[in-house]
Protein backbone atom coordinates (compact mmCIF):
# COMPACT_ATOMS: atom_id res chain seq x y z
CA UNK A 1 0.00 0.00 0.00
CA UNK A 2 1.47 3.94 -0.86
CA UNK A 3 0.01 7.65 0.24
CA UNK A 4 0.37 9.96 -2.23
CA UNK A 5 0.17 12.34 0.64
CA UNK A 6 0.86 15.47 -1.98
CA UNK A 7 -1.10 15.14 -5.45
CA UNK A 8 -3.57 17.88 -7.43
CA UNK A 9 -6.02 14.76 -8.44
CA UNK A 10 -8.73 17.44 -8.98
CA UNK A 11 -6.46 17.88 -12.78
CA UNK A 12 -5.96 13.94 -13.21
CA UNK A 13 -8.22 12.11 -15.57
CA UNK A 14 -10.02 9.19 -14.44
CA UNK A 15 -7.89 6.59 -16.68
CA UNK A 16 -5.14 8.47 -13.55
CA UNK A 17 -7.54 7.23 -10.80
CA UNK A 18 -7.48 3.46 -12.10
CA UNK A 19 -3.73 3.27 -12.55
CA UNK A 20 -3.06 4.89 -9.52
CA UNK A 21 -5.31 2.32 -7.45
CA UNK A 22 -4.22 -0.74 -9.57
CA UNK A 23 0.19 0.11 -8.65
CA UNK A 24 -1.14 -0.25 -5.01
CA UNK A 25 -1.83 4.21 -4.11
CA UNK A 26 -4.69 3.54 -1.00
CA UNK A 27 -4.83 7.30 -0.07
CA UNK A 28 -4.47 10.94 -1.72
CA UNK A 29 -3.90 14.16 0.05
CA UNK A 30 -4.48 16.75 -2.29
CA UNK A 31 -3.48 20.31 -1.25
CA UNK A 32 -5.08 23.70 -2.20
CA UNK A 33 -2.54 24.90 -5.25
CA UNK A 34 -3.41 27.88 -7.78
CA UNK A 35 -4.74 26.54 -11.36
CA UNK A 36 -2.01 27.73 -13.73
CA UNK A 37 -3.42 31.61 -14.03
CA UNK A 38 -4.16 33.89 -11.04
CA UNK A 39 -7.46 33.93 -10.31
CA UNK A 40 -9.57 37.11 -10.42
CA UNK A 41 -12.17 36.98 -7.47
CA UNK A 42 -13.01 35.34 -4.03
CA UNK A 43 -15.95 33.02 -5.42
CA UNK A 44 -13.51 30.99 -7.53
CA UNK A 45 -11.49 29.90 -4.31
CA UNK A 46 -15.14 29.18 -2.63
CA UNK A 47 -15.60 26.70 -5.69
CA UNK A 48 -12.49 25.45 -5.59
CA UNK A 49 -12.58 24.58 -2.10
CA UNK A 50 -15.88 23.09 -2.64
CA UNK A 51 -14.46 21.05 -4.99
CA UNK A 52 -12.03 19.58 -2.82
CA UNK A 53 -13.97 18.56 -0.14
CA UNK A 54 -16.59 17.15 -2.29
CA UNK A 55 -16.48 16.30 -5.34
CA UNK A 56 -13.24 15.01 -5.56
CA UNK A 57 -13.80 13.47 -2.62
CA UNK A 58 -16.47 11.71 -3.98
CA UNK A 59 -14.71 11.09 -7.49
CA UNK A 60 -11.40 9.31 -5.73
CA UNK A 61 -14.11 6.97 -3.76
CA UNK A 62 -15.14 5.60 -6.71
CA UNK A 63 -12.03 4.16 -7.97
CA UNK A 64 -10.87 2.92 -4.41
CA UNK A 65 -8.95 5.93 -3.50
CA UNK A 66 -9.69 7.61 -0.30
CA UNK A 67 -9.03 11.42 -0.47
CA UNK A 68 -8.14 14.15 1.56
CA UNK A 69 -6.82 17.33 1.03
CA UNK A 70 -4.63 20.81 2.74
CA UNK A 71 -6.59 24.17 2.70
CA UNK A 72 -4.77 27.70 2.00
CA UNK A 73 -3.85 30.20 0.29
CA UNK A 74 -0.87 29.57 -2.06
CA UNK A 75 2.79 31.40 -1.93
CA UNK A 76 1.92 32.42 -5.93
CA UNK A 77 -1.11 34.56 -5.26
CA UNK A 78 -0.77 36.31 -1.90
CA UNK A 79 0.64 38.88 -3.85
CA UNK A 80 -2.54 40.02 -4.59
CA UNK A 81 -3.36 41.15 -1.43
CA UNK A 82 -7.33 42.63 -1.96
CA UNK A 83 -8.08 39.29 -3.01
CA UNK A 84 -5.63 37.80 -0.36
CA UNK A 85 -7.76 38.86 2.59
CA UNK A 86 -11.30 38.01 1.12
CA UNK A 87 -9.37 34.40 0.73
CA UNK A 88 -8.22 34.62 4.67
CA UNK A 89 -12.13 35.48 5.49
CA UNK A 90 -12.72 32.05 3.85
CA UNK A 91 -10.22 29.83 4.92
CA UNK A 92 -11.89 29.15 8.33
CA UNK A 93 -14.88 28.15 6.92
CA UNK A 94 -13.52 25.37 5.27
CA UNK A 95 -10.49 24.56 7.47
CA UNK A 96 -13.01 21.84 9.64
CA UNK A 97 -14.76 20.18 7.11
CA UNK A 98 -14.18 16.63 6.98
CA UNK A 99 -11.14 15.06 5.24
CA UNK A 100 -8.73 18.48 5.47
CA UNK A 101 -5.83 17.35 7.01
CA UNK A 102 -3.56 20.38 6.80
CA UNK A 103 -3.02 24.07 6.43
CA UNK A 104 -1.41 24.09 2.86
CA UNK A 105 0.11 24.51 0.65
CA UNK A 106 1.79 27.59 2.22
CA UNK A 107 4.96 29.68 2.03
CA UNK A 108 7.32 31.34 0.21
CA UNK A 109 7.45 31.99 -4.22
CA UNK A 110 9.27 35.14 -4.41
CA UNK A 111 9.42 35.43 -0.54
CA UNK A 112 8.11 39.36 -0.60
CA UNK A 113 6.65 41.18 2.19
CA UNK A 114 2.84 40.14 1.18
CA UNK A 115 4.05 36.59 0.80
CA UNK A 116 5.09 36.50 4.09
CA UNK A 117 2.02 38.54 5.70
CA UNK A 118 -0.29 35.95 4.25
CA UNK A 119 2.21 33.11 5.56
CA UNK A 120 2.32 34.26 8.81
CA UNK A 121 -1.40 34.72 9.12
CA UNK A 122 -2.11 31.16 8.25
CA UNK A 123 0.57 29.87 10.66
CA UNK A 124 -1.33 31.01 13.21
CA UNK A 125 -4.82 30.04 11.88
CA UNK A 126 -3.00 26.12 12.01
CA UNK A 127 -2.29 27.18 15.63
CA UNK A 128 -6.00 27.98 16.30
CA UNK A 129 -7.48 24.92 14.40
CA UNK A 130 -4.73 22.50 15.79
CA UNK A 131 -3.87 21.23 11.95
CA UNK A 132 -0.50 20.66 10.59
CA UNK A 133 1.60 22.69 8.35
CA UNK A 134 2.44 21.92 4.50
CA UNK A 135 5.05 24.31 3.68
CA UNK A 136 5.74 24.83 -0.12
CA UNK A 137 9.31 25.55 -0.47
CA UNK A 138 10.10 28.03 -3.28
CA UNK A 139 11.96 27.04 -6.53
CA UNK A 140 14.48 30.05 -6.71
CA UNK A 141 16.59 30.28 -3.64
CA UNK A 142 15.66 27.21 -2.12
CA UNK A 143 18.04 26.84 0.49
CA UNK A 144 17.16 30.75 1.41
CA UNK A 145 13.54 30.08 1.32
CA UNK A 146 13.72 26.54 3.14
CA UNK A 147 15.43 28.21 6.09
CA UNK A 148 13.07 30.87 5.90
CA UNK A 149 9.84 29.19 6.33
CA UNK A 150 11.21 27.46 9.55
CA UNK A 151 12.56 30.19 11.00
CA UNK A 152 9.23 32.10 10.55
CA UNK A 153 7.29 28.76 11.47
CA UNK A 154 9.76 28.43 14.95
CA UNK A 155 8.87 32.36 15.50
CA UNK A 156 4.91 31.45 15.63
CA UNK A 157 6.19 28.92 18.00
CA UNK A 158 4.88 25.98 15.92
CA UNK A 159 6.21 22.27 17.02
CA UNK A 160 8.51 20.83 14.37
CA UNK A 161 6.93 17.94 13.96
CA UNK A 162 3.84 19.66 13.09
CA UNK A 163 4.79 20.76 10.07
CA UNK A 164 5.80 18.92 6.89
CA UNK A 165 8.59 21.30 4.94
CA UNK A 166 7.83 20.18 1.00
CA UNK A 167 9.83 19.97 -2.10
CA UNK A 168 13.11 19.43 -0.56
CA UNK A 169 16.46 18.65 -2.47
CA UNK A 170 20.01 17.82 -1.45
CA UNK A 171 21.12 21.27 -0.44
CA UNK A 172 17.84 21.77 2.18
CA UNK A 173 17.52 18.34 3.38
CA UNK A 174 19.73 17.84 6.16
CA UNK A 175 19.03 20.97 8.00
CA UNK A 176 15.01 20.66 8.34
CA UNK A 177 15.66 16.97 9.19
CA UNK A 178 18.03 18.04 12.18
CA UNK A 179 15.85 20.44 12.89
CA UNK A 180 12.93 18.15 13.63
CA UNK A 181 10.63 18.62 10.58
CA UNK A 182 9.69 16.54 8.40
CA UNK A 183 10.73 16.62 4.60
CA UNK A 184 8.95 15.99 1.85
CA UNK A 185 10.18 14.95 -1.56
CA UNK A 186 8.70 15.64 -4.65
CA UNK A 187 9.19 12.95 -7.57
CA UNK A 188 8.53 15.65 -10.57
CA UNK A 189 10.01 14.70 -14.29
CA UNK A 190 12.99 17.10 -14.85
CA UNK A 191 13.10 19.16 -11.99
CA UNK A 192 12.67 18.94 -8.33
CA UNK A 193 13.96 15.46 -7.47
CA UNK A 194 14.24 12.41 -9.73
CA UNK A 195 13.74 8.80 -8.68
CA UNK A 196 17.44 7.71 -8.34
CA UNK A 197 18.39 10.49 -6.25
CA UNK A 198 15.48 9.91 -3.91
CA UNK A 199 17.28 6.58 -3.45
CA UNK A 200 20.65 8.16 -2.38
CA UNK A 201 18.76 10.51 0.12
CA UNK A 202 16.84 7.43 1.98
CA UNK A 203 20.90 5.36 1.57
CA UNK A 204 22.22 8.72 3.10
CA UNK A 205 19.50 9.72 5.76
CA UNK A 206 17.63 6.83 6.74
CA UNK A 207 13.65 6.82 6.54
CA UNK A 208 12.87 8.76 9.26
CA UNK A 209 10.78 11.49 8.64
CA UNK A 210 11.00 11.59 4.91
CA UNK A 211 7.64 11.57 3.08
CA UNK A 212 8.03 10.90 -0.81
CA UNK A 213 5.62 12.51 -3.14
CA UNK A 214 4.36 12.88 -6.90
CA UNK A 215 3.40 16.57 -6.76
CA UNK A 216 0.94 15.64 -10.40
CA UNK A 217 -0.65 18.47 -11.53
CA UNK A 218 -1.97 19.88 -15.00
CA UNK A 219 1.69 19.95 -16.09
CA UNK A 220 4.10 17.60 -16.82
CA UNK A 221 4.08 14.97 -14.17
CA UNK A 222 3.93 11.56 -12.74
CA UNK A 223 0.71 10.29 -10.83
CA UNK A 224 2.47 6.76 -10.33
CA UNK A 225 5.99 8.56 -9.26
CA UNK A 226 5.26 7.03 -5.57
CA UNK A 227 5.18 3.15 -6.71
CA UNK A 228 7.81 3.68 -9.14
CA UNK A 229 10.05 5.45 -6.83
CA UNK A 230 9.27 2.42 -4.26
CA UNK A 231 9.81 -0.62 -7.17
CA UNK A 232 13.27 1.18 -7.55
CA UNK A 233 14.04 1.46 -3.75
CA UNK A 234 13.12 -2.46 -3.58
CA UNK A 235 15.92 -3.09 -6.74
CA UNK A 236 18.15 -0.77 -5.21
CA UNK A 237 18.56 -2.53 -2.06
CA UNK A 238 16.64 -0.54 0.21
CA UNK A 239 15.03 -2.08 3.05
CA UNK A 240 11.23 -3.20 2.97
CA UNK A 241 10.59 -1.62 6.31
CA UNK A 242 12.24 1.58 5.21
CA UNK A 243 10.38 1.70 2.22
CA UNK A 244 6.81 1.45 3.86
CA UNK A 245 8.36 4.13 5.82
CA UNK A 246 8.95 7.42 3.27
CA UNK A 247 6.31 5.80 1.18
CA UNK A 248 3.40 5.12 3.57
CA UNK A 249 3.40 5.48 7.23
CA UNK A 250 5.52 8.55 7.63
CA UNK A 251 2.49 10.82 5.72
CA UNK A 252 0.35 8.62 7.56
CA UNK A 253 1.58 9.58 10.76
CA UNK A 254 2.17 13.46 9.79
CA UNK A 255 -0.95 14.14 8.37
CA UNK A 256 -2.62 11.93 10.78
CA UNK A 257 -1.98 14.39 13.18
CA UNK A 258 -5.00 16.16 11.87
CA UNK A 259 -7.45 13.16 13.64
CA UNK A 260 -8.71 13.38 10.21
CA UNK A 261 -6.56 10.08 8.48
CA UNK A 262 -6.79 7.23 9.90
CA UNK A 263 -5.61 3.92 8.61
CA UNK A 264 -8.83 2.57 9.01
CA UNK A 265 -10.22 4.56 6.43
CA UNK A 266 -9.08 2.59 3.58
CA UNK A 267 -8.68 -0.70 5.29
CA UNK A 268 -12.50 -0.43 6.31
CA UNK A 269 -13.67 0.99 3.55
CA UNK A 270 -16.78 0.46 2.04
CA UNK A 271 -16.86 -1.65 -1.18
CA UNK A 272 -16.30 -0.20 -4.65
CA UNK A 273 -20.08 1.13 -5.88
CA UNK A 274 -19.89 3.26 -9.50
CA UNK A 275 -23.79 3.13 -9.28
CA UNK A 276 -23.41 5.52 -6.49
CA UNK A 277 -24.12 9.15 -7.64
CA UNK A 278 -23.23 12.61 -5.80
CA UNK A 279 -25.69 15.84 -6.33
CA UNK A 280 -27.49 13.38 -8.99
CA UNK A 281 -23.48 12.89 -11.05
CA UNK A 282 -21.95 9.97 -11.51
CA UNK A 283 -18.17 9.74 -12.55
CA UNK A 284 -19.92 7.30 -15.31
CA UNK A 285 -21.19 7.94 -18.87
CA UNK A 286 -24.01 6.46 -20.51
CA UNK A 287 -23.71 2.78 -21.47
CA UNK A 288 -20.64 2.62 -19.42
CA UNK A 289 -21.45 -0.56 -16.68
CA UNK A 290 -20.34 0.54 -13.53
CA UNK A 291 -18.15 -1.84 -11.28
CA UNK A 292 -19.33 -2.83 -8.43
CA UNK A 293 -17.04 -5.21 -6.05
CA UNK A 294 -18.87 -8.27 -5.20
CA UNK A 295 -20.19 -8.58 -8.25
CA UNK A 296 -17.20 -8.38 -10.78
CA UNK A 297 -13.70 -6.83 -10.94
CA UNK A 298 -14.16 -5.90 -14.49
CA UNK A 299 -14.60 -2.40 -16.36
CA UNK A 300 -16.01 -2.47 -19.83
CA UNK A 301 -15.78 -0.05 -22.35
Amino acid sequence: MYIDPHIHVVSRTTDDYEAMQKAGIVAVIEPAFWLGQPRTEVGSFKDYFSTLVGWERFRASQFGIVHYCTMGLNSKEANNEALAEQVMELLPLYVGKEGVVAIGEIGYDDQTEAEDKFYRLQLELAKEVDLPVLIHTPHRDKRKGTIRSMDVSEEHKLDPKMVIVDHNNEETVKEVLDRGYYAGFTIYPHTKMGSERMVEIVRQYGPERIIVNSAADWGISDPLAVPKTADLMRKSGIPEEHIKLVTYQNALTAFGQSGQMDEQDWLNAAPLDQTKKMGGNSVLRGGQTPRVEGSSDIVEN
